[in-house]
């Protein structure tokens, strides 16, 4: 064995596996130890972004996948899933910018794309079940199935699969589960993959490394309007609220005013109707929010049994990726919407992000961020 592989659920011996092969070092891993495992692998590579400027690297990853695959001896299918991603993530993803939220579009791709329309085209090559690189883990419990965290927390993934459908996840094995990124770094190099010092691909394949203003503005075109502080004062002119979200410091050039010191400024809010961007300086109250309302859950098995009896229940909950759990009290506020309150007031909440929900190593579903409510407090209870 290339390195601990514990107990996959569900077992892929024997059976015809789809892997999704990015090109990099993760899913190079997970196709090594799932053909180790005896699964019969057909490695699937998507493209899912037509990029003319070159800031994409399809090219350089559909090479790289066609590497391992030839190291390791299984068949390699490209499909091109650009027209289904443009229709089903990225008309999404500027409605919600146009609509002043800051949208997560991973969680939708993994959603609609990886574990939709690809899981689709698995059928159709005989696929019994998927596999991907993503760090998370599947169990069943009866016959109950749960989506939990990764061995490796610093690398869990969990947050961008909680949308995803129970009988997708059931279908899919996660090989890279119970390792952590060091391990799979070190499986790679000592089997001498070709990716295996291959860096991280990070954020979204279709910003690249160009700022990402500059790409928003080739759909969005700028709306300027003004920067006020809480009070009404004139600080700045912005160039469209799609640009900033909740809690940004950089990019407000309203540095040096007269008597306002030396504390950094940051996003507090927008308000459409007026296009106004909202700034306060250093560690406002306006910060931080007591609570949230969050519509369109998607619950992974059931809905919590207290929300059925129209009662709250207690977990913790990440309002965005990497952010550590956070204790919360979860009640149905009207049909398709909860109440999230905080323990503790939460920094920089963005609508159209997303409240993901946890017991323990247990990610129970999510929801999408509406609004954000906050109680009239001194700053100091504030932080």
């Amino acid at each position: 064995m290339a390195g601990p592989m514990n107990i996959l659920s569900p077992d892929p011996e024997g059976r015809r596996v789809i892997l999704g092969l990015s090109g990099g070092v993760d899913s190079a891993v997970a196709a090594l130890l799932l053909k180790e495992r005896g699964a019969d692998v057909h490695a699937l590579h998507m493209t899912n972004w037509d990029d003319d400027a070159g800031y994409c690297t399809a090219a350089e990853d559909l090479q790289d996948a066609r590497k391992i695959c030839d190291q390791l001896d299984i068949p390699l299918h490209h499909v091109n899933f650009a027209r289904a991603y443009r229709e089903r993530v990225f008309r999404y993803f500027l409605d919600e910018y146009r609509a002043g939220r800051t949208p997560n579009p991973d969680v939708l791709c993994n959603r609609e794309i990886k574990f939709g329309v690809f899981r689709e085209f698995a059928k159709r090559l005989g696929g019994e079940l998927l596999a991907t690189g993503h760090y998370a883990r599947t169990q069943r419990v009866g016959m109950d199935l749960q989506l939990r965290k990764a061995r490796d927390l610093n690398k869990d993934q969990t947050y961008f699969l909680h949308a995803v459908p129970d009988e997708a996840l059931g279908e899919t094995v996660f090989p890279l589960g119970e390792l952590h990124k060091d391990e799979v770094r070190r499986i790679a190099r000592d089997r001498g993959l070709a990716t295996h010092d291959k860096k991280d691909s990070t954020g979204i394949c279709f910003i690249g490394e160009r700022p990402f203003r500059e790409f928003l503005a080739n759909y969005l075109p700028a709306q300027p309007g003004p920067i006020r502080s809480p009070d009404g004062r004139l600080l700045g002119e912005h160039q469209g609220l799609m640009y900033y979200t909740p809690g940004q410091r950089q990019g407000l050039g309203i540095g040096g005013l007269r008597d306002a010191g030396d504390a950094p400024w940051y996003v507090a809010h927008k308000e459409l109707e007026t296009n106004t961007l909202v700034v306060v300086q250093g560690e406002h109250r306006l910060l931080y929010s007591d609570s949230i309302l969050a519509s369109e859950p998607a619950w992974i098995g059931a809905a919590p049994a207290e929300l059925a009896a129209g009662s709250e229940f207690r977990c913790s909950v990440k309002l965005r990726y990497r952010q550590p759990d956070q204790a919360c009290t979860v009640q149905e506020d009207a049909p398709g919407r909860l109440e999230v309150r905080f323990d503790v007031p939460q920094r920089a909440v963005a609508p159209g992000q997303y409240a993901v929900f946890y017991a323990g190593d247990r990610c129970l579903g999510g929801a999408v961020i509406d609004v954000t409510r906050r109680q009239e407090r001194t700053l100091e209870q504030a932080v």
